[in-house]
């Protein structure tokens, strides 16, 4: 049983976690802010989940723009794509996400957030242009400001090439 409840992930200090915090809700925000703006469909639950790699694992494999990006698009080009050529039931969505993990693991830029993406694009019948908007231009508005946040907060963000 112990090893159920063992958490292997390293302490970190109550700054951290607040600055993932802020972050996070910042980025959040921003999107609402475009969408109140715009009256686009800025805020998915999908990005939200992308904000906790951006803001407390923004080192890992996962949390990289490429991964951010490629991760969400290829998942909702799966959504899309299926929707539009197999019939609206359970086990196709299982189909979908299954086909966006092994694109998002062929392509190496594997994004688990992601796979929330298909889900929407596949359960909500999404047309193409929901690749583009909101998940294109949403993961371009949160990536970038990841960068900015975790430079003006002192961090580094992306990875440089070759880690």
């Amino acid at each position: 049983m112990k090893q159920f409840l063992h958490r292997h992930q390293p302490a970190v200090t109550g700054g951290a976690a607040l600055r993932a915090g802020v972050g996070a809700a910042l980025a959040i925000t921003l999107l609402g802010l475009l969408a109140q703006w715009s009256g686009g469909a800025w805020l998915a639950a999908f990005f939200g989940a992308s904000c906790v790699l951006l803001f407390a694992a923004p080192a890992a494999p996962f949390s990289q723009p490429a991964n951010v990006l490629g991760g969400h698009c290829i998942s909702a080009l799966a959504g899309v794509a299926l929707a539009a050529v197999l019939p609206s039931q359970f086990w196709v969505a299982g189909i979908a996400v299954g086909l966006s993990v092994f694109a998002m693991m062929m392509l190496r830029v594997v994004h688990p957030p992601a796979g929330g993406t298909v889900l929407v694009a596949y359960l909500t019948k999404a047309g193409w242009g929901f690749v583009l908007f909101p998940v294109l231009t949403g993961g371009l508005v949160l990536v970038a400001f990841a960068w900015a946040y975790h430079r003006m907060m002192g961090g580094k963000y992306p990875l440089p090439p070759g880690n």
